[in-house]
């Protein structure tokens, strides 16, 4: 089912109002991706800002930018080099990665995140969790245990403080991330969420933590910041969060009065997100070329939130037809805007008219790790420090990378206390 689209409608190009009043100057976001490079303290730095420099500098440039995770505690972090916003001790490097993201004309918005029991052994052996689930990679993550009520409600109210804090800093908006895995996912999905309180069970009594998350994100910003949302259509795990409960859910924070939804899937376990042309994507996939563009036109049938794709898209001309049949309203990208930081004003000028990434063959020891620390690299030892992108990264040095890089992190985080 496809809307109504006005015969005026510019593809990319165009803007695109949300309801809360503010308005992106294009259809191009770049997505979150971690940027690992926070020092012991957690602070923005110099590298933050050198990184968004770059993206910032298009003419145009992209109509957002979220930035990648921050964690709404310091001992429960996805990489050992996130920001942390527990208090306002780093607003005046807060300020300054906002405003230097924000100086090209893009609207800026905060990704807000709690790893749950995706958090490294090397940052705390005993993460928290819905319940006492292990990953399967047990070597790198410990064993956690079942958040208590009480520990529930504290986390909800880390969620505003930290939204709140980001809309001080300079933030346009803020994004929950409830996708991936993370704390929010781990409650949502019937494997990690194994509770019989009110937490768990029924499928409104998973969603109840990210809800309560929303309203309290809603009330401490306020009406006129965007709040936007980041949800799996699926975890694609046997008896999983699957699409089914997903639309249910995105009829849910609809009714919250989201600005955003942003469509994503899988988790460490099971990393559609983390996916290259031509690595396990299905054929069929490929043609369509963006990963959940099929789930995206049935929840067109459910909800009037502005949807985001992100994932798969590599031509401008599938972009605009996507974007003009209301199969989404922004087109998510991460990758292409490591491979070059010019990459969005060649692709929204036209001057690019596909995207080629470069094909990486991973190591069987490692799977995805090698695809992951190959990005990895790219913003953490040269982008953020103003190098170009390094082609002939090979798949070990690529794991040595992510390996030694979180390890020598841990060990300042643990160290700083």
């Amino acid at each position: 089912m496809l809307r109504n689209v006005d015969a005026t409608f510019t593809g990319m190009l165009q803007e695109l109002r949300l309801k809360c009043g503010q308005t992106l100057p294009n259809r191009l976001a770049k997505a979150a991706m971690t940027e690992r490079v926070a020092g012991a303290n957690h602070n923005p730095n110099r590298y933050h800002v050198q990184l968004y420099k770059q993206w910032a500098a298009n003419n145009p440039a992209p109509g957002l930018m979220i930035s990648g995770n921050i964690m709404i505690d310091r001992s429960s972090l996805e990489s050992a080099g996130n920001v942390v916003l527990e208090d306002d001790r780093g607003m005046t490097a807060l300020r300054q990665w906002t405003s230097t993201a924000k100086s090209g004309g893009s609207k800026f918005w905060a990704q807000i995140s709690h790893s749950g029991r995706q958090t490294s052994r090397l940052i705390n052996l005993h993460p928290r969790s819905a319940s006492a689930v292990q990953l399967h990679e047990k070597g790198l993550y410990g064993k956690p245990r079942a958040l208590s009520e009480k520990e529930i409600q504290d986390l909800i109210g880390r969620f505003a403080r930290t939204a709140s804090l980001c809309v001080e800093g300079g933030f346009d908006g803020v994004q929950v991330h409830a996708a991936h895995g993370y704390l929010l996912s781990q409650f949502l999905s019937p494997i990690t969420n194994q509770r019989t309180d009110d937490w768990g069970g029924s499928l409104e009594n998973r969603a109840r933590f990210l809800l309560e998350a929303v309203r309290a994100v809603r009330k401490a910003v306020g009406a006129n910041v965007a709040l936007a949302v980041k949800l799996n259509s699926a975890d694609f795990q046997k008896g999983g969060f699957d699409q089914g409960e997903s639309l249910q859910v995105a009829e849910m924070l609809e009714k919250e009065g989201i600005d955003l939804l942003e469509i994503s899937g899988g988790n460490y376990e099971s990393p559609s997100f983390l996916l290259n042309d031509g690595v396990g994507v299905r054929e069929s996939t490929k043609r369509r070329e963006a990963y959940f563009i099929d789930f995206a036109r049935d929840l067109r049938k459910k909800i009037k939130t502005p949807l985001m794709i992100t994932g798969g898209f590599r031509s401008r001309a599938f972009c605009d037809e996507t974007l003009k049949n209301g199969d989404t309203d922004m087109i998510g990208m991460g990758r292409p805007f490591l491979i070059s930081p010019t990459f969005a004003q060649d692709f929204l000028s036209g001057a690019l008219s596909e995207v080629e990434l470069p094909v990486l063959k991973p190591m069987p020891a490692f799977g995805l790790m090698s695809e992951a620390g190959w990005y990895a690299y790219q913003i953490a030892r040269r982008l953020s420090r103003g190098k170009a992108p390094k082609w002939n990264l090979g798949a070990f040095h690529s794991v040595s990378h992510i390996l030694w890089h979180e390890t020598w992190k841990s060990m300042a985080h643990r160290i700083a206390g």
